[in-house]
């Protein structure tokens, strides 16, 4: 095992990075580990109010200031961390529909790509889909931002469209059926205040009840909407690594969760006055270098080509890459963008570039807002501000570790259809012969709290196909997987031999690149027409989620809409929540009574993956396969 990373390219750059007085992601976190507050590690901590902190003593100091228990403070802080995961992916939906009515309208320099999906979504909405296309596409899109300010009394259209008869019936019971995004998280957020819930068997019910309405109202639309206006996903081969940086380009990265600067910037890349702009200034062209997330989007929808590369890699790798030297602009969309991007720039020759109104970083001007109608303008800014930046590193040191790796990349609900034929059959009926234990969606952020880079998350990957368990993978662990070369065809020596055959026969990986965190609504809807298939809940599948290196709070909320929606959902390193035997009690267990998921924690690859062995066996049995 590395000391630093599970990849050769960041060992590399963090020896080269540590001695050149800057600080590193790595450094932080060793230093952190000695001061780390093991109140906070277990939830037991509040500060919310001017009365506190307060920091809960079992048998010692058994309420805070105001008198709330251990349950109730533990509850809150999980409660109150996963609002900002559904802020979050809120704001992700509401800028995709709006991009997608923009475009409609004829106001941007993107089209309807997927008018299939287009009807196909209206239809399942239950909106009148004949007629002209762009008239349908402004429909969609109403409809998509109605859902987000649906009124908390009210239930989500869109869960009640798209989640399965059986579910719906159990959330009913349980009053979690939830309205849309923003008036859930009103209402939660309004509940965590001082003095105001103090039941943790209540706040576990809101929380199960946003993570539903992020899952429907959020994910479920965001996902399929960026089909439509992109395309949906198909199989085909990329590269990943920082290898693919070429220091003879004009190289721009965007980095961030939305797609949409980084279409642009590729869109506008491909003109050859662009091309021509960057020959002039010295460089052999532009490329679009794909960076986390944002990154991901791109590399399911675009071929890899002469303009648009591939994907660096995860969140942690992005102080590296900017170390390279070879980075012209870093173009920043929300959400995770580090704090140090301003100080590695400035170090290492490189141009931040701020897309949104959300992120800030010290030092960097901000003077671009991403807005549909002007994503071409802005594309062009930021090309001519890459290409000044360009001319002012030519010439200089630059260190690029010469790491690539091939992948496949592309697998949507529908390519995996395709790849089986167009129907679902061949996945069941290998599910029900065996070769094919159980599938697993890997839903992951990369972390060091619980190892070296993205080593848990490869590590129980293989110990998951080598069970013969199909895995989806999806998020910043997704990156990781595939720089470590399990998205490939090649990668099926680390498979049981039932999934070995399965995947000879049919071509596939035994870890499909699904994409991002927020395909968690993709990945459910998928769960549901298997589901629909056989004629059984959802939960009576052998399927589970696992996110084993999860890092923030779009994480957390992923996985309650998971374990809402009825699946088993692994979670490493162990949540906040351990102050309190009550809430880890309710997660673990009892839960599972009243939505048929539950969470389970560990950080041993072995016992994770001989828990979701367990777990899908459990089923099959049940389902006499």
């Amino acid at each position: 095992m590395n000391e630093k990373s599970a990849h050769a390219s960041v060992e590399e750059m963090y020896d080269k990075v540590s001695g050149e007085g800057i600080t590193t992601v790595h450094d932080r976190f060793d230093a952190m580990e000695k001061v780390r507050c093991q109140f906070c590690t277990k939830g037991v901590r509040c500060y919310i109010c001017s009365q506190g902190p307060c920091r809960i003593i079992p048998g010692k100091i058994d309420r805070g200031v105001c008198g709330i228990d251990v349950d109730t403070m533990v509850m809150r802080n999980l409660l109150m961390m996963n609002t900002m995961g559904t802020a979050a992916y809120t704001f992700h939906a509401k800028s995709t529909a709006k991009t997608l009515k923009a475009t409609a309208e004829g106001k941007t320099i993107f089209e309807i790509k997927d008018e299939k999906k287009l009807r196909s979504l209206a239809e399942k909405l239950g909106l009148e889909n004949s007629g002209e296309t762009n008239e349908l596409a402004v429909k969609v899109a109403d409809f998509m931002l109605e859902e987000i300010n649906r009124d908390s009394a009210e239930v989500s259209a869109v869960l009640m469209k798209m989640a399965p008869e059986s579910r719906k019936e159990v959330w009913k019971k349980l009053n979690i059926l939830p309205g849309g995004p923003l008036h859930e998280l009103m209402d939660v957020t309004t509940s965590v205040m001082t003095n105001v819930d103090s039941d943790y068997s209540s706040l576990a019910l809101k929380t199960l009840r946003m993570g539903l309405s992020t899952v429907y109202g959020s994910l479920t639309l965001l996902e399929e909407v960026q089909d439509i206006l992109f395309g949906t996903a198909k199989p085909h081969e990329a590269e990943v690594d920082m290898g693919i940086l070429e220091p003879e380009y004009v190289n721009i990265l965007p980095n961030g969760h939305e797609p949409f600067m980084g279409a642009a910037l590729i869109m506008v890349a491909h003109k050859e006055e662009v091309q021509e702009k960057a020959r002039k200034a010295g460089a052999k062209g532009v490329h679009i270098v794909g960076s986390i997330e944002c990154g991901q989007e791109l590399l399911q929808r675009f071929d890899v080509d002469d303009v648009f590369v591939g994907l660096t890699g995860n969140w942690l790798n992005e102080e590296y890459v900017l170390a390279t030297g070879a980075v012209d602009a870093f173009v920043a969309d929300m959400n995770c963008t580090v704090p140090t991007a301003g100080l590695y720039a400035e170090k290492y020759g490189s141009t931040i570039i701020l897309v949104t109104k959300l992120v800030n970083v010290p030092g960097v001007e901000h003077d671009i807002y991403y807005d549909p109608e002007k994503a071409e303008e802005h594309a062009l800014i930021i090309i001519d501000r890459a290409i000044e930046n360009f001319k002012a590193r030519k010439g200089k040191e630059t260190r690029v570790p010469d790491y690539k790796q091939k992948i496949v990349t592309g697998f949507s609900v529908e390519a995996v259809l395709d790849a089986l034929g167009g129907t679902l059959d061949p996945l069941l009926d290998n599910i029900k012969n065996g070769n094919i234990r159980g599938v697993a969606a890997l839903v992951s952020c990369t972390t060091l709290r619980n190892g070296p880079q993205d080593t848990v998350t490869i590590a129980v990957v293989k110990e998951l196909i080598k069970r013969n368990i199909l895995v989806l993978s999806a998020g910043c662990g997704n990156a990781g997987l595939q720089v470590a070369g399990l998205t490939t065809p090649e990668a099926v020596k680390y498979a049981g031999d039932g999934l070995k055959a399965v995947c000879e026969a049919v071509g596939i990986p035994p870890v499909l690149s699904f994409g991002t965190c927020t395909d968690t609504g993709r990945l459910i809807n998928l769960v549901s027409a298997v589901a629909d298939a056989l004629g059984v809940d959802p939960t009576q599948l052998p399927v589970a989620v696992t996110a084993p290196e999860y890092m923030e709070q779009k994480a957390t909320i992923a996985a309650v809409g998971a374990v809402a929606y009825g699946l088993y959902t692994h979670v490493s390193p162990t949540p906040p929540v351990t102050g309190s035997e009550n809430v880890v009690k309710l997660l673990t267990e009892d839960v599972e009574e009243l939505t048929g998921g539950k969470f389970a924690v560990g950080d041993d690859p072995v016992e994770i993956a001989e828990g979701i062995a367990a777990h899908m066996d459990k089923k099959r049995k049940a389902l006499g396969i």
